[in-house]
């Protein structure tokens, strides 16, 4: 987009300045990779071997692991100054709660403990390193079956200035992702060389609506540039922690409060950025997501209240490489979430939402919601117990005229299913779940899932290379128009161990089995089989059923 390019040259000359970096031959500057780990390794033993000061242990344990260690609560003794006067309340549903912003391995940098810099407030600055290494057996997303041991890097960098210029702000987020050892064509899910996610300025007015009932200022923030950042409970906005590479846009963004506000107005005009593999990012100038998010929290200690409207209006693409690439479209959607608890009983978090428009000749015309009810037991373990449906419709007729498939915009992905077969569309998906907390540093999760598809006439996203990167093309293995593969597509077991090593280093080791029923099995028979060698591509014929292992070290380097 031509009116971001100032906010963009900002935001390189900065970085630039911050992390050195060489050109390289692809048109990206490249980075001594070898080094950077080299380094982060040094750095990672020296934070292991030096012990934590007892003062400031408990607030970094709870800013670098807020999904294993919870806030802690202030004694109701406790001076009423003392006690926090947001109304913002967390949602205890499993992976709804956005990232922060700034994200939570940013820090000021009067905070790291060096005495030289304590005055500097206005400042914020952070480095995080994550390492994950994946085994798959019989990965199903693939049309090749046997085993892959991917390893993924991802370096982020974060420089912002806040207070010392109000009402300007201003904040850059670097990012460098990469993989190795893997044995399929790099989509731009793994891969993304050095690129910014985050540029942007900012005016902030502090006081510009006054301040709510318990003294918070109200302010109005407009930000424009490049952002990454999630919203509501993720599942149309996320940044996708999970994944390798980053989902940011380029644009406004107009808030009326802010979190801690009894009330709060967000409203965005975004162009989404393409990932470019090795070149410089760039937004998709066809492509408009726009929206307006109210947050009700005046009631947060029993509801809080998310309404909503999103859209988004594509111009066609003659070349684009996916078939909705070369649509226009126009979806629009009304919806709502909300959540909160019904005293010590249950807690629950509930969304609704449904899409019109048209895409391309077809009308659009779909609906999707989510149910999560649980509750967490009083002991010293924390054991919580959780149910979760989530629907979302899918093309009950591809000859009808009508487009039935929920489209998910840019939500999350990782929490439908960890190994990623599936998202929020043509999905049916009862869960039941539980959680342990033995002690603040450690987190066991258990989950059971079983998958139908909303309709036997639509896909199953992401398997047999039907995914919607910008590098693989959909074979159209993954839909049976007639509907004779059935709807039953499978049912996994999911589990992980998470451990805090120390206040900035974390550790997760998971584990999913996937159990393959009719559709999937039907789909794989279907297929052309790479044993007659007659066609290409083809899909290796094997049972269905796949294994998926990870381990992954988290490194807050401040």
């Amino acid at each position: 987009m031509r009116f971001l390019k100032f906010s963009l040259s900002i935001a390189a000359v900065i970085l630039s300045t911050a992390i050195p970096a060489a050109a390289s031959s692809d048109g990206k500057p490249a980075l001594d990779f070898q080094n950077i780990q080299k380094s982060i390794v040094q750095l990672a033993q020296q934070i292991v071997a030096e012990p934590s000061k007892p003062a400031d242990q408990a607030k970094e344990v709870e800013k670098t692991l807020p999904g294993i260690v919870p806030q802690a609560q202030k004694p109701a003794t406790a001076p009423a100054a003392a006690q926090s006067t947001s109304f913002h309340r967390r949602s205890d549903s499993y992976a709804t709660n956005p990232e922060s912003d700034p994200p939570r391995y940013v820090r000021r940098l009067s905070d790291i403990g060096v005495d030289a810099f304590k005055d500097i407030t206005w400042l914020d600055i952070g480095f995080e390193h994550r390492t994950r290494y994946e085994w798959r057996n019989n990965d199903l997303r693939r049309v090749e079956g046997g085993e892959d041991n991917p390893i993924f890097f991802r370096h982020r960098a974060w420089l912002g200035i806040r207070d010392i210029l109000d009402p300007f702000r201003f904040a850059v987020e670097f990012q460098d992702s990469r993989v190795v050892n893997n044995k399929y064509v790099t989509t731009d899910q793994e891969r993304n060389e050095y690129d910014l996610i985050n540029a942007y300025g900012e005016l902030n007015f502090k006081k510009a609506l006054g301040a709510d009932d318990r003294g918070n200022d109200r302010p109005i923030r407009f930000r424009v540039g490049r952002m990454a950042y999630e919203t509501t409970d993720r599942r149309f906005i996320a940044r996708n922690e999970w994944r390798n590479t980053t989902n940011t846009f380029e644009g406004f963004r107009l808030n009326f409060g802010r979190e801690a506000n009894d009330w709060e107005l967000d409203l965005f005009g975004y162009q989404p950025v393409r990932r470019a593999q090795t070149k410089f990012d760039m937004s998709n100038e066809r492509l408009w997501f726009f929206g307006a998010i109210g947050h009700w929290r005046r009631w947060s200690d029993i509801i809080t209240i998310q309404p909503y409207f999103m859209g988004q209006k594509q111009n066609a693409d003659p070349n684009g490489f996916t078939a909705a690439n070369r649509l226009d479209r126009e979806i629009y959607m009304p919806g709502f979430r909300t959540y909160g608890k019904v005293g010590d009983l249950f807690d629950f978090d509930v969304s609704y939402n449904h899409q019109f428009g048209y895409s391309g000749p077809l009308r659009q015309d779909a609906q999707g919601y989510t149910i999560e009810v649980g509750k967490t037991f009083n002991h010293p373990w924390k054991p919580r117990l959780t149910g979760f449906y989530g629907y979302a419709s899918g093309d009950k007729d591809p000859n009808d005229g009508v487009d039935n498939r929920f489209d998910r915009f840019f939500g999350f992905a990782r929490p439908w299913s960890a190994d990623h077969y599936v998202v929020y569309e043509n999905l049916k998906a009862p869960k039941i779940r539980m959680d342990l907390q033995p002690t603040q540093k450690l987190g066991f999760e258990l989950t059971y899932g079983w998958y139908f598809l909303a309709s036997k006439r639509d896909r199953m996203f992401d398997i047999l290379d039907g995914n919607i990167s910008q590098t693989v093309r959909d074979p159209g293995f993954n839909r049976d128009r007639t509907g004779q593969s059935g709807d039953y597509a499978g049912h996994a077991l999911e589990g992980r161990i998470r451990y805090q090593v120390s206040p900035r280093i974390n550790t997760v080791l998971g584990y999913t089995h996937f159990t393959a029923e009719d559709f999937v099995k039907n789909r794989i028979a279907a297929s052309p089989s790479c044993a007659t060698g007659h066609a290409h591509p083809c899909v290796d014929h094997r049972s269905g059923d796949t294994d998926f292992l990870y381990f992954e070290v988290l490194i807050s380097l401040l």
